[in-house]
């Protein structure tokens, strides 16, 4: 026998083992959960009365089959109940409140990322041999699930919990001021805040032709007069004191070159303006991530987009975890100063940084 084999801990073993069969457990369910969310049937069966997959698949107008073998995942994974006598299936309350729409914090959402990533893998497999990237275009529906992402973090929260910690921010935006977001995605955030202040001036940027073409369509049909749309890298973008307020929100680590777009978000602050900063919360270290409570599908998330997307444009790769040590010093590199960092009680995984230049 060899020397590892006598060394090896039997125990130890058959917890790891333990372990990872929970892992393909639960990464099944994640999946379900996912399907769950996006063909409607958390927020059906929330409305119903206990009721068999029939009576589920024609409330959702799914077909039957699907549904019930849905169940079955849902049943063995005990986030439904199921009364065997009856046939029936029943989302308790607590769970509906994680898993819907309309609840507290809809994690099902968050699932979609699962299958998102999974879709790279093979190009994220090439890029572990010969270094190299996957570029944003290869990501389907990534725009689609950060806008419903930031539909939960962000714009929920805008007016009772972000935008208050700017000081006098509110204020100003009901007087009027100009006001940026880099990395603006589908413009959810700056399409709300363009409804609730008509007298400020709002411009988002961002790199997606298909995102930023979605949200010029989206700000006409509102009727958003002060929304303006710009494709552009936020590398290249060249305002000089032009805006009272800079945002990004969960955009500054997957930048190509998150330092120079910090010093051009400096540049184009007037000299009382303020950057508001969300991005993820973390330490700056593997080992002071250990407690993370998301942090292995952060790391996850990182190594499968936010990491290899800007490699894919020759960037630094900067990655999720990238923490707030880092940050700090990129940020004081950028010439920023009295640097505020708030955690916000709605947001678990961000930091919210407030600065002015």
């Amino acid at each position: 026998m060899c020397n590892l084999c006598r060394q090896i801990d039997s125990s130890r073993v058959d917890a790891f083992g333990d372990r990872l069969i929970d892992m393909l457990n639960q990464s099944g369910l994640s999946l379900m959960v996912s399907l769950g969310h996006r063909t409607g049937l958390f927020e059906t069966m929330a409305k119903l009365p206990p009721a068999n997959s029939e009576t589920l698949a024609t409330a959702a107008d799914l077909n039957e089959r699907y549904v019930r073998e849905w169940l079955g995942a849902m049943t063995v994974g005990r986030i439904v109940d199921h009364d065997a006598a009856t046939g029936t299936y029943h989302l308790p309350a607590e769970h509906a409140a994680m898993l819907t729409r309309d609840g507290a914090a809809n994690l099902a959402g968050t699932m979609q990322f699962i299958p998102v990533l999974g879709q790279v893998e093979d190009q994220v497999l090439q890029c572990f041999k010969q270094g190299g990237g996957v570029p944003y275009s290869e990501y389907s529906r990534f725009h689609e699930v950060m806008a419903e992402d930031s539909g939960q973090t962000v714009v929920a929260s805008l007016f009772d919990q972000i935008l208050p910690i700017v000081p006098g921010m509110i204020e100003r935006l009901e007087a009027g001021i100009d006001v940026l977001d880099l990395g603006c995605g589908r413009g959810r955030a700056l399409a709300t805040m363009a409804h609730r202040y008509p007298n400020s001036r709002f411009t988002g940027v961002d790199l997606s032709a298909e995102v930023i073409a979605w949200a010029t369509e989206q700000a006409r049909a509102d009727g958003l007069a002060n929304l303006t749309f710009v494709e552009a890298d936020a590398a290249s973008v060249d305002f000089h004191e032009a805006f009272d307020l800079v945002t990004t929100f969960d955009a500054i680590h997957d930048q190509a070159r998150p330092d120079v777009v910090l010093a051009n978000i400096r540049r184009a602050l007037r000299p009382d303006g303020f950057y508001l900063m969300q991005d993820i919360r973390s330490s700056s270290t593997h080992a002071g991530d250990l407690d993370h409570p998301i942090g292995s599908f952060l790391y996850t998330v990182s190594t499968m987009h936010c990491m290899t997307v800007s490699l894919a444009a020759g960037g630094m790769g900067l990655g999720t975890m990238w923490g707030e040590k880092v940050a700090r010093r990129m940020l004081d590199e950028a010439g920023f100063s009295n640097v505020k960092i708030h955690q916000l009680d709605h947001d678990f995984q961000n930091n919210y940084y407030v600065m002015q230049p």
